[in-house]
């Protein structure tokens, strides 16, 4: 069976929420509430929420020696799209489990079903997101999150086709565009995938040097968060510099969806993109293309080292002898056999 012997779900995903394993609870709370400027909920000493909008999750963080994104929520349109992916997984033999009442209600879902993903990053789908009845409290004026979903994720792969492959079987994600980029004398091609009319909410960037090298000692990237004003863009920025959080990139401008933003160092290590004004895709008029480099202006690194670069070289080469998940029944040949739709 292929995903393509039942109707699209594309149009009928968006990522919901992100779950975050890490031990800098105290570090985490001030650059999600003081920095970044989301609502945040206590729940124990051992896990809080972030909010951007009605939704009582979107940010689960765990106590846990991570320091990582370890499980990535699609919420989906109704009950019927969630049993056509149930049956797509357990058709391609891929084990499921089914989340208990508690892990639902952290996640401020109803039904919850959680399978093996790229990565090592568990892939979590659900319905019926709950709202909360509490009015935000946070710094920002506010985000946008809606039908397209809260934002994407980047992952840097060394199987970048099969990754391809796996969200296309699963949620049948179209390709957006690419973009090729030269960093640090690095060449990469990053491969940008949609599952509504974002944008993208999977961008995945693999390196054209012909060694299977991953230079990123986390599983994810970046995170991507769509702050309402260009304000709020600006503000955030100034206060992430003025509470001592490290600055990745610059304020900048993308080629392809033309957003505009920075990226924050978050405390357990990955980046954190707050952005502003993305293109929106037509179905009707969109034709993949390549861009040459990923920024118009800008998005210049902050505080770059060499000791950080020789890090990024050693973590590089210890990828060689680290082998990529990718879920082969999901991503391999066979997977979502026919062609990608754009």
């Amino acid at each position: 069976m292929t995903t393509h012997d039942a109707p699209s779900v594309f149009g009928a995903v968006r990522l919901g929420y992100l779950v975050i394993e890490t031990n800098r609870f105290a570090d985490w709370r001030r650059f999600g509430t003081d920095a970044i400027g989301m609502h945040h909920d206590a729940l124990s000493r051992d896990l809080m929420r972030f909010r951007l909008d009605d939704q009582e999750c979107r940010f689960l963080i765990r106590r846990g020696p991570a320091e990582d994104v370890v499980a990535t929520g699609w919420h989906l349109d109704d009950h019927a799209t969630f049993e056509r992916i149930e049956a797509r997984i357990r058709a391609h033999g891929v084990p499921l489990t089914v989340g208990t009442d508690e892990e639902a209600a952290l996640r401020g879902v109803e039904r919850l079903l959680r399978f093996p993903g790229p990565k090592g990053i568990t892939q979590e789908i659900c319905t019926t997101p709950a709202k909360s009845a509490e009015p935000l409290r946070m710094l920002a004026s506010g985000f946008v999150t809606g039908d397209a979903g809260m934002g994407h994720l980047a992952l840097t792969s060394t199987k970048p086709a099969e990754t391809r492959r796996y969200f296309h079987t699963v949620f049948d994600a179209r390709l957006t565009d690419y973009i090729d980029e030269t960093i640090s004398g690095v060449k990469l091609k990053i491969r940008f995938l949609r599952v509504n009319e974002r944008h993208h909410s999977v961008a995945i960037a693999a390196t054209r040097s012909g060694l299977p090298i991953d230079p990123i000692r986390t599983r994810v990237q970046h995170l991507n968060i769509q702050a309402a004003t260009l304000d709020d863009v600006a503000q955030s920025y100034q206060r992430v510099h003025e509470l001592g959080f490290d600055m990745a990139l610059s304020v900048g401008q993308h080629t392809n969806d033309k957003e505009l933003s920075y990226y924050a160092r978050t405390p357990s290590g990955f980046e954190w993109e707050v952005g502003w004004n993305p293109v929106v895709i037509d179905e009707t008029t969109w034709e993949p293309t390549t861009h040459q480099g990923i920024s118009i202006w800008g998005h210049l690194p902050v505080g770059q080292t060499i000791i950080g670069k020789l890090a990024q070289f050693q973590a590089g080469a210890r990828s060689l002898g680290r082998p990529e998940s990718t879920v082969p029944s999901l991503s391999g040949a066979g997977a979502g056999s026919a062609p990608f739709r754009r």
